[in-house]
């Protein structure tokens, strides 16, 4: 499998999240890890049984809870909340009703990077290299994706996969949502406007630039992962690494070299000096001159003690 990863092509049961699922899913498992295998979920959820299996799985490919390890046998499905989905959702969250643009940013940087768990939202925003698409590219990237990982993974499976990931990020036209009323329940990521539609509607391009209400400690959060993964131990990496490179910021939050370059520039300020941008030599490297922690950042950011 690639990198490691299991890559999933359904679990969503065509559904994308809607506002307040992945916030009740991780406080119904922080009351019960056993939430989403009970006689009541549908009660207890207030949602049907297919409703069940989605919200349950946008909360596992989004890092928000976790199978619980300490936990075997018959209660192996038992989950956990994950440290980011309790500071974000649980019962003294930071943003319990998902009310600051900086969480929608972190759920997207989290689906699209998941270490374990691969969707297609990874493969688009974390290797999929192309300023814009149409459906019919998509497919024929994900089937030869599907081809080279020996994947078994059926076209009709893929095609209903594909349409639940432009959905997640892309406004379907009215005339559809009109003769589909259940569509106009909408996924909180549309107001990222990271993919955009051509007037006909066969074109999608990813809005590449500056992200205005992209906080400087999201991108921290996201730089240190990224660090942690594509670096290792290395202290140093290039900002065309940042901004093309697999799974990185750049990509993933679709910047272009300008607005990274002020990004890095904050973070020095940001992380007290534990990152900042090395101009030497005439080459552009983002250097990390020691560990920094994210939370502290993030915590200072929702409670209003730094807004930059």
């Amino acid at each position: 499998m690639a990198d490691g990863i299991r890559f999933r092509f359904s679990g969503h049961q065509t559904f994308v999240f809607r506002y307040g699922w992945l916030e009740k899913g991780v406080r119904r498992v922080e009351e019960d890890g056993g939430i989403f295998a009970a006689d009541d979920a549908m009660v207890r959820l207030g949602v049907g049984k297919n409703m069940v299996e989605s919200i349950r799985h946008w909360c596992q490919v989004t890092q928000l809870v976790e199978p619980d390890p300490g936990v075997s046998g018959k209660k192996r499905g038992v989950l956990r909340c994950s440290q980011i989905g309790s500071r974000l959702f649980g019962l003294r969250g930071w943003d319990r009703f998902m009310e600051d643009d900086a969480t929608l940013w972190l759920i997207h940087w989290l689906l699209a990077t998941n270490p374990s768990v691969g969707t297609l939202a990874q493969l688009v925003f974390a290797r999929f290299a192309r300023p814009d698409f149409t459906r019919r590219e998509l497919m024929d990237y994900v089937m030869a994706f599907v081809g080279r990982e020996s994947l078994k993974i059926k076209e009709s499976v893929a095609a209903r996969d594909i349409d639940c990931f432009l959905r997640t990020y892309v406004a379907l036209p009215r005339a559809k949502v009109l003769a589909t009323p259940e569509e106009t329940f909408c996924c909180p990521l549309l107001e990222l406007n990271l993919i955009q539609t051509s007037l006909d509607g066969e074109l999608y391009r990813f809005g590449i630039g500056r992200k205005p209400t992209l906080c400087a400690a999201v991108f921290a959060y996201a730089l240190r992962e990224h660090f942690e993964r594509a670096r290792g131990s290395r202290n140093t990496m290039s900002i065309q690494e940042c901004l093309y490179g697999q799974g990185s910021p750049g990509q993933v939050f679709k910047l272009d070299e300008n607005s990274l370059l002020e990004y890095v520039d904050r973070l020095e300020d940001v992380t007290d000096g534990a990152v900042f941008l090395d101009e030497s030599a005439g080459l552009k490297q983002i250097y990390r001159r020691r560990e920094f922690d994210p939370f502290p950042m993030l915590r200072a950011h929702y409670r209003g003690e730094d807004r930059r």
